[in-house]
């Protein structure tokens, strides 16, 4: 009882017309037929009077829908005295607002998943060792949480406890657990597995990635496609052929009922429902793989894009230098070399600092300790460590402590570090950045899908970018471009639509005027996620490949169910123009192309499932996949990077 209560007060509309009905019916069986002709009659024509006023309302800011049809059906339906007709065209009309409603639940579960999973507690632990129950939002950076078993994480935080395993399906679509280990971030919205753990809160809940995601999910389903309303290309030619074998019909039989029935299986039903059904799908299918689409019309644009734009650091390549040798002089042994360069650079600022130390920790090297260590901002770090003065940084630098410096140019690409240790030069260590692995399948599943253009967009010298690009195939480079210059690039791309891939705070500008904006959200900074369109959430850059697929899916099914609505539209007003279809059972039949044109456009909720060519089928033809790509990191020493990636 408490449900179909639940489900009055939520379609009143549908209600009051089943109740039109049963009274109705109540006043045919006791003999009262013509009280009951007037009910539904009047009833009828009120809702064809509210949709006629929609209708003129539509005209007036030249939006030419379908109503015109539902109204003219109606109006019809009773002129020639079939009453019960227009009663179940009215029941069409209310029944398929409730349809879509249920559908688009449907296609809303994983975005609406997200929302339900807002973290609202804590459990804080007080300097004597209480644990406190707290609202997430009065968590602060530096808090001691506990994690109890299966809770969700509050809160963007560190991992103190030795070991830790958590479910981030939610927020990556990864559906095994992620084991961590001290020290490593743990996100806010992932779930704890089955053992307590302790982290330390490294964000508010404000800041932190569920929040955000939360934010991008919000927006998300509060936006509109353009192709929501994808029917309305059609509401002029549908009328007007509706019309025409409306009046054919009766012209040539003579008869005025014709012209009803006609019309009552060509309202417009199935081709309002199907696009903004599907097109929900599809956002929910995209969340559910990690690819939050803020504006649903980005669907629309992502399935007609011929044109990527791709920004280098971080995006094309992994963004994060890592140590491919080290060269130690004579008297100096490699892991003696890596191991001070480390420990000196824990005292650096250096975009470098931290992929030296990390070096260090993955030779099993521990880093040492260092009372006096300074830094010389852009040249270098001065230590002593175990005793030794250790000088790493620029040549230059190095060399005024150490003479003996040997020039070690490193290859196209390479940041080379040079270390001197008690005033003797003890070698270099060289870095390198790598092209993503998944960088060659993304672009070759890109062509595969009907991106005709792909080009790099950076702030790095062409000497850094061309090299990257030549391994990736990528032909069309613009490097050391100011933000400035990439907006005025992709503004002028052609052919459009254009999607911009970048993961910096300078690409927000960039991301914020391509027709998509897709960020890289996993590692990006939060301006970039801001300004664009659609954010992945995950490092993964072939969900940029996934995105695309997606949407030319849901496109392709919201299309399919609009046509398959008017092929089984005007099958039926044929077999109503020659007499076979009554005006009633016509009306009925309707509601059953409802339902098929829902089911069909609903098949978008599973768009992200098939296989994306390139990626998770093979190509036809030879295809080679790129390695490690020499990435300029912008700097040979410690001084600053130059280019913005």
């Amino acid at each position: 009882m408490t449900r179909v209560v639940v489900l009055v007060r939520r379609f009143p509309l549908v209600a009051v017309t089943i109740a039109i009905g049963v009274v109705a019916g109540v006043l045919v069986a006791t003999g009262l037929e013509p009280a009951a002709r007037w009910v539904i009659s009047l009833y009828a024509l009120t809702i064809a009077a509210v949709e006629a006023v929609r209708m003129i309302r539509g005209l007036l800011s030249k939006q030419f829908g379908l109503d015109i049809l539902a109204v003219t059906a109606i109006v019809s339906t009773i002129v020639v005295g079939e009453y019960w007709a227009s009663l179940l065209i009215v029941l069409m009309l209310t029944g398929g607002e409730a349809l879509e409603v249920a559908a688009v639940g449907r296609a809303q579960r994983e975005l609406r998943s997200l929302l339900d999973r807002v973290p609202q507690l804590a459990h804080r632990i007080e300097a004597n060792g209480d644990v406190v129950e707290v609202p997430a939002h009065e968590v602060r950076v530096g808090d001691r949480l506990l994690v109890r078993p299966a809770e969700i994480v509050p809160v963007d935080a560190e991992l103190a406890s030795a070991l830790g395993g958590f479910d981030e399906s939610s927020l990556t679509g990864e559906s095994l657990p992620v084991d961590k280990v001290a020290g490593d971030a743990v996100l806010s919205g992932s779930v704890n597995g089955p053992v307590a753990v302790e982290v330390v809160a490294t964000a508010l809940a404000a800041d932190s990635q569920y929040q955000r995601i939360v934010e991008l999910v919000r927006e998300a389903a509060s936006s509109k496609a353009p192709l929501v309303r994808l029917a309305d290309r059609y509401a002029l030619p549908f009328t007007a052929v509706s019309l025409g074998i409306a009046g054919l019909a009766w012209a040539l039989s003579g008869d005025p009922v014709r012209f009803a029935e006609v019309l009552v299986v060509a309202t417009p039903c199935p081709l309002l429902i199907a696009a903004p059904v599907a097109f929900m799908g599809g956002m929910s299918s995209a969340a559910k793989r990690g690819i939050v689409m803020k504006n649903a019309g980005s669907l629309e644009k992502l399935a007609r894009a011929r044109t990527v734009a791709f920004d280098k650091t971080g995006t094309l390549t992994v963004g994060r230098p890592e140590v491919v040798g080290a060269h130690a002089e004579a008297g100096f042994t490699e892991s003696e070399l890596v191991q001070l360069v480390g420990s000196a650079e824990r005292y650096s600022s250096h975009v470098l600092a931290e992929s030296l130390q990390r070096a260090a920790g993955d030779r099993g090297l521990p880093l040492l300790e260092s009372r006096d260590a300074r830094e010389v901002p852009a040249h270098g770090v001065i230590a002593t460590i175990t005793g030794r003065v250790v000088v790493v940084g620029k040549p230059a630098f190095v060399a005024e402590h150490a003479p003996d410096v040997v020039a070690h140019p490193g290859a196209s690409g390479e940041a080379v570090i040079y270390a001197a240790i008690d005033g003797r030069f003890a070698g270099v260590v060289v870095l390198r950045d790598a092209v993503r692995t998944d960088a060659a399948d993304t672009l070759a599943a890109l062509r595969a899908l009907g991106v005709t253009r792909t080009l790099m967009v950076t702030g790095d010298i062409a000497a850094t970018a061309e090299p990257i690009a030549a391994g990736l195939g990528i032909t069309d480079v613009n490097a050391e471009c100011l933000p400035d210059d990439k907006v005025r690039i992709i503004r002028e791309l052609q052919p459009r639509p254009v999607v911009m891939v970048g993961d910096g705070v300078n690409d927000a500008p960039v991301l914020a005027v391509a027709d998509v904006g897709i960020a890289m959200g996993a590692k990006g900074s939060t301006a970039a996620s801001e300004s664009a369109d659609v954010v992945i959430l995950i490092d993964d850059l072939a969900r940029v490949a996934r995105a695309i697929a997606i949407g030319q899916r849901t496109v392709r099914i919201a299309l399919q169910s609009i046509w398959l609505g008017i092929a089984i539209s005007i099958a039926l007003m044929l077999v109503a123009a020659v007499g076979l279809l009554p005006a009633i059972a016509g009306a009925a039949l309707q509601e059953v192309v409802d339902l098929i044109a829902i089911v069909g456009a609903l098949r978008a909720v599973r768009a992200g499932a098939a296989p994306v060519p390139g990626l998770d089928a093979p190509l036809a033809g030879p295809r080679t996949r790129t390695g490690p790509v020499p990435v300029a990191v912008g700097v040979t020493g410690t001084g600053p990077v130059t280019g913005d990636g």
